[in-house]
């Protein structure tokens, strides 16, 4: 794995510079190659060469099949070379010698893919003379025969044996039977699992590519392996507007198995697929403090960075082509658990045991079974949101999980043990922060799901719904020689937000966003999407278009918005009923708690004697 270290070359906005120090996770003291200055630079303005201002590419995916095994069987010979400390030229030499290749193609291998970091930089360059002669078809499929049922046997033939036997079927078949380097090459370039499978056994195949049995290597630093599962949590959430429930979420988790921090997660309520895999493993590998920004979260989780070996399980969203090769362009390993031996996945099984332990103290946990829910009401006492959870558990992995002392690791916590692995500890030296992704949104659609589909003159149409962008034209009606038909692209679509999906250049190799057609309509997610298709391929008399489908969205959040307002006039409704009930009480309950005051009556002024005698001015005396 790439790190940033004490001592090392980095380059800090395009200059070259040294790492004097590391200051915490997040900050790095730099002098220039010239010495003119110290600076204090955050690491993840670093990178480990000079950025380049190219738009983003992707040729694993467009690369065969035949060619993208190749570059990863270079990449496989130079492995053990990049991360060799003082790497000499008997080194280079040692591999040349394994793998038959010389000295400077092994040179030039380890140089292309030095500057991009990517397998991609290993494909094989366009001949020069494309388009010349080639092995006929036929020829091709008699080596692919002879190789399958003569070469593939335990009896082990050797390779010239089995170039004489194509040789005579080729001469039989009356066709020029090829180089016997050509038959070489193709033996191979057969798979090794596949090789020792067949020739040997599928127990020597194990043995020889996969872990011994009962112990996990290969986790002796940071994101040196990352394992990854989902879960459905215990609790049930409710929705945003009605705050009804609605169900229990899936989490899906990725572990770093060294310190057992949390790398990444996402919180859905969609069952697990490529996708979940594909988002957590972006989460996992980004920086996280812009993320915690968001959230008014004043916490550390300093792991970031591109994993060596990425472990699950075999569930069908792990075998996907799009996580494979995004995996392989990347240099990233995916491996799958051994079936029939749960051994190999303790630690995200016991981290999931340890989060479901939290959640049932929620209100509106379902517990772990039935037995120990008894008659507790889940839906009835949920209370939280989908946001609310993701915040909530959030905030239990930044400041408690990683805080706290785990068994795994001899009663450590997960941030101080990543705290050693990186700074170092008297007994070894610190292995330096990992470096930044330089482009971590190319990174993102690279873990995407993307479609294929022709470019018509009217723009692409995904899901009857219409995209367009200039690029696009010059692509329109364009066909495939060899069969006539449409040529078909490939588009990058994220699920969250389907008004824009991502153009895969096949000469460029760069990814363009491509919007609505119609710029006026909203923006949508995927799951919108399908709720409306299903809505109107129920209704017999509705037709299934572009313009309907988004009359119906709009209705569905009309009626929504809706919903909203009378569940909060009926609320405040309640709440002023409720209100007046409250006073009315207060005044029934006075009575005959104070005695009832009553005036006396007012009685007329009888006038006496003396009043009588009194006349008007009287007391006035007159001089």
């Amino acid at each position: 794995m790439k790190t940033i270290r004490p001592g090392q070359v980095v380059y800090w906005r395009n200059q070259a510079a040294i790492v004097l120090e590391l200051k915490g996770f997040s900050d790095a003291i730099l002098r220039t190659i010239d010495g003119s200055r110290t600076e204090i630079a955050a690491v993840s303005d670093l990178s480990l060469a000079p950025v380049s201002s190219s738009d983003p590419t992707a040729p694993h995916l467009l690369a065969k099949d035949k060619d993208w095994d190749l570059a990863v069987q270079r990449y496989e010979c130079i492995r053990p070379l990049l991360d060799l400390p003082g790497r000499s030229t008997q080194d280079v030499q040692r591999v040349a010698d394994a793998t038959g290749k010389s000295l400077g193609t092994i040179y030039r291998w380890l140089n292309r893919f030095e500057e991009t970091g990517l397998v991609s930089s290993l494909l094989r360059t366009p001949r020069s003379d494309k388009g010349g002669s080639r092995l006929s078809e036929e020829v091709e499929q008699i080596i692919a025969l002879q190789i399958q049922h003569y070469y593939l046997k335990q009896e082990r033939p050797s390779v010239l044996k089995l170039y004489k036997l194509i040789k005579l079927a080729c001469q039989e078949a009356d066709q020029e039977p090829p180089n016997q380097n050509t038959v070489y090459a193709r033996a191979y370039a057969i798979n090794q699992r596949e090789m020792l499978s067949k020739r040997y056994s599928p127990r020597l195949a194990r043995e020889k590519l996969e872990p011994l049995r009962g112990q996990f290597p290969g986790a002796d630093y940071p994101y040196a392996v990352v394992q990854i599962d989902h879960t459905k949590v215990d609790v049930v959430i409710v929705d945003e507007a009605h705050r009804l429930p609605i169900g229990r979420p899936y989490l899906t988790v990725a572990l770093d198995v060294a310190t057992k921090m949390i790398s990444g997660f996402l919180m859905t309520l969609d069952p697990p697929s490529s996708l979940s895999a594909g988002l957590c493993v972006a989460h996992a590998v980004m920086r996280k403090e812009h993320w915690l920004a968001k959230r008014d979260i004043v916490a550390e989780w300093p792991v970031y960075g591109k994993m060596s070996k990425i472990h699950v399980d075999n569930a069908k969203e792990f075998h996907g082509k799009m996580l494979k090769r995004a995996c392989e362009q990347h240099g990233i390993i995916l491996e799958h658990r051994p079936k029939g031996q749960p051994n190999y996945g303790p630690h995200i099984e016991r981290a999931f045991r340890t989060f479901m332990g939290e959640c049932q103290s929620l209100p509106g946990t379902t517990f772990s079974n039935v037995q120990a829910k008894m008659n507790y009401d889940s839906e009835g006492r949920a209370c939280m949101t989908l946001a609310e959870l993701e915040l909530w558990f959030t905030v239990f992995v930044a400041y408690c999980y990683h805080h706290r002392a785990h068994k795994g690791i001899n009663e450590v916590p997960p941030i101080k043990l990543y705290h050693q692995f990186v700074h170092g500890t008297t007994e070894r030296p610190g292995i330096g922060l990992p470096a930044p992704i330089e482009d971590e949104e190319n990174f993102r659609l690279d873990f995407t799901p993307y479609v294929e589909r022709t470019i018509q003159r009217h723009g692409v149409v995904i899901d009857n719904i219409h995209y367009y962008a200039p690029i696009l034209r010059r692509w329109v009606e364009s066909e495939v020689r060899a069969t006539g038909k449409g040529r078909k692209f490939l588009f990058a679509r994220d699920p969250r937000d389907i008004s824009v999906v991502y153009f895969l250049d096949p000469e460029t190799r760069c990814y363009s966003p491509v919007p609505y057609l119609n710029n006026t309509r909203p923006a949508i997610s995927l799951w919108e999407l399908r709720a409306t298709l299903q809505r109107l391929k129920q209704d017999p008399v509705s037709h299934v278009d572009e313009e309907m489908i988004f009359q119906g969205i709009r209705r569905m959040r009309e009626i929504e918005a809706e919903a909203v307002e009378k569940t909060r006039l009926a609320k405040q409704h309640r709440a002023t009923e409720k209100r007046k009930r409250r006073m009315a009480e207060r005044r029934n309950g006075w009575v005959g708690v104070h005695a009832s005051v009553v005036p006396a009556p007012l009685l007329p002024v009888q006038p006496t004697a003396d009043d009588d005698d009194i006349q008007p001015f009287s007391d006035i005396q007159l001089g």
